[in-house]
């Protein structure tokens, strides 16, 4: 081969190699745009998800608890996360509560389920179960149709009424359901009804807590409405159908009017010496209390 064509041999692949080198540039500078638009995409498209499953999630499943804040974290083209800042409101006395940390990427959502469980406080003579982060007591609901609990069905009316200068939550739980009307019947005026206890799973708790999720929501200024957007998330929130106890539930009362439906518990807030006139009621099955603050001379209970 004469020196003349290996010029023209390695000029050609020059050439060649300019143009693909050309070429790939030309197509990442398209390819990545493309790229990064796509994958900001979905990711906005699942946080907006998470957004809207931990709003929903609390609407129906969080007793007494409210979102302060829920603001994206470590986001990126790829995932990231929600902080969710959380509260509970005790007759205008705001008590710190568990903040969770969630996640999302392109195809999945996950609520942080691990701070949404309590631990719990577990002796040969007394069992609680409690906030992870804020360490204060979670109140806890007796199904009616579950009777046997490991620790037994507990009623702290007592302990609680005898407080001093304290507001506090208390769960009670009902010997059998009723409706909303006959329950306000029962509930002195000076305490307040900030939730209503609906459903939840019926399991085995004889050896310890299933970590089951109870189903309910603030009855607020008008229980009616409430009570339809209740309906309207437990449906949205079980869209497929695979929540037994949600599923029950719906097909029990999805039709029928408010006035008519069963109620299986409420949590009830207020001053701690309000309790003492639920003291030694029939209609109680149980009462758990659980968190509380001190009353100080700068903030005034509300009503």
């Amino acid at each position: 081969m004469g020196p003349s064509l290996n010029n023209a041999l390695q000029k050609a692949k020059r050439k060649q190699l300019l143009k693909i080198i050309i070429v790939s540039l030309l197509v990442v500078l398209i390819v990545l745009p493309i790229l990064y638009k796509t994958g900001n995409y979905f990711a906005m498209k699942s946080t907006e998800r998470l957004h809207d499953r931990l709003f929903l999630y609390h609407a129906i499943a969080e007793p007494n608890i409210q979102i302060d804040s829920q603001v994206t974290r470590n986001s990126s083209m790829f995932g990231g996360n929600i902080i969710t800042n959380r509260s509970k409101n005790i007759n205008g006395y705001v008590v710190p509560w568990s903040t969770l940390t969630s996640s999302y990427d392109w195809l999945r959502t996950d609520i942080d389920h691990n701070e949404l469980i309590p631990g719990f406080y577990w002796t040969d003579t007394q069992f609680y179960e409690y906030d992870k982060q804020t360490k204060n007591k979670v109140a806890t609901f007796y199904h009616p149709s579950i009777h046997d609990y490991h620790d037994g069905v507990q009623n702290e009316l007592g302990e609680i009424s005898q407080m001093e200068n304290h507001v506090a939550e208390v769960a009670i739980s009902f010997d059998r359901p009723y409706t909303l009307q006959e329950i306000q019947a029962k509930i002195p005026d000076h305490l307040n009804i900030v939730w209503l206890y609906m459903t939840s799973p019926i399991g085995d708790e004889s050896n310890g807590p299933a970590g089951t999720v109870n189903y309910g929501f603030d009855p607020s200024d008008s229980p009616k409405e409430a009570y339809k957007s209740f309906l309207d998330g437990l449906e949205d929130y079980d869209a497929r159908g695979s929540n037994e106890a949600i599923q029950d539930f719906l097909k029990a009362n999805k039709n029928k009017p408010f006035d008519q439906v069963n109620i299986l518990g409420v949590m009830l807030t207020g001053q701690t010496e309000n309790f003492k006139a639920l003291k030694n009621q029939d209609f109680i099955r149980g009462a758990s209390v659980g968190a509380t603050a001190e009353i100080v001379p700068y903030i005034e209970p509300e009503k």
